[in-house]
């Protein structure tokens, strides 16, 4: 299966690194859960029967709604006739601005994806209002070619996708089974993501938020069903003591993943600082 990149450009996504991650995946799967979704490249990227991408994000899970929900040529002629009607391009940041101040009234998912388009580093960022504040991101940032290309690939995955807007916490998870399968993909506490630190707008990442997946996880294993939990083990000179006592009190496997963080702007030269991406499975 060739590999669909999302066309959202969502902080930890995994497109780079899919081929990695998924050969550790089981090669049947009646039911998957991906429990931390973002952009949703994990699970446009997975066969099973029956996929729940869910994020508490739910202004991201809106906009996959709403693309299932309008189809795939409904959506991008709204796409392009909101950019032409707003002027939007790589130079004009008034345009942005006016169209960035129309949707935090509206708060409509569609219009919130074609501002995303023409912001600084294609990000999603909110403040404590909910209210978008990603600046304009002049002369680099487009609805390009490249990105109608991903949104019409991602248009043949996605009807067999449903989403929810949950906490962990809240996902319904006693239906897992064998030959189930739920990947988990939470922030990460020792890297640099500003997701971490409950300022966005949504709830932030803490060790109590740690330990409730491991036992969520700890669930799963007992009902049968598999997992497999992406982390970092040890991060710029520090390690994941719990995370990695955890997998050996369990008796989990722990996968190496080949991964590069220069985004979080660290720039170790020795051994001791190198980032080192993994992946616990219980099978």
């Amino acid at each position: 299966m060739a590999y669909v990149k999302s066309p959202m450009n969502y902080i930890g996504n995994k497109y780079r690194i899919m081929g990695q991650i998924q050969r550790w995946f089981p090669r049947r799967i009646g039911t998957m859960i991906d429990l931390f979704c973002g952009g949703c490249d994990v699970a446009l990227n997975t066969d099973a029967g029956y996929i729940l991408a869910n994020d508490i994000n739910y202004h991201v899970i809106q906009i996959f709604q709403t693309f299932k929900e309008q189809g795939c040529a409904r959506t991008l002629d709204r796409i392009d006739a909101t950019i032409e009607r707003w002027g939007l391009s790589k130079t004009d940041r008034d345009a942005y601005l006016r169209f960035r101040d129309h949707y935090n009234q509206t708060k409509d998912p569609l219009d919130l994806y074609v501002l995303m388009c023409f912001s600084f580093n294609y990000q999603f960022r909110f403040n404590a209002a909910h209210e978008y504040n990603n600046p304009f991101g002049a002369n680099r940032s487009s609805f390009n070619e490249v990105m109608r290309g991903n949104l019409l690939r991602m248009f043949e995955r996605l009807d067999r996708i449903e989403f929810s807007a949950l906490d962990f916490t809240e996902v319904d998870v006693s239906g897992l089974g064998a030959g189930d399968f739920l990947y988990a993909d939470p922030p990460y506490l020792l890297t640099c993501g500003s997701y971490n630190d409950g300022k966005r707008g949504f709830k932030g990442w803490s060790e109590s938020d740690d330990e409730a997946l491991f036992g969520l996880l700890d669930r799963i294993d007992r009902q049968g069903a598999r997992f497999a939990f992406s982390n970092v083990s040890h991060h710029k000179g520090k390690r994941n003591d719990r995370l990695l006592a955890w997998k050996t009190e369990r008796g989990y496997h722990m996968h190496t993943i080949d991964f590069n963080y220069d985004n979080c702007n660290y720039h170790a030269n020795n051994r001791e600082n190198v980032t080192r991406e993994i992946l616990v499975t219980n099978y």
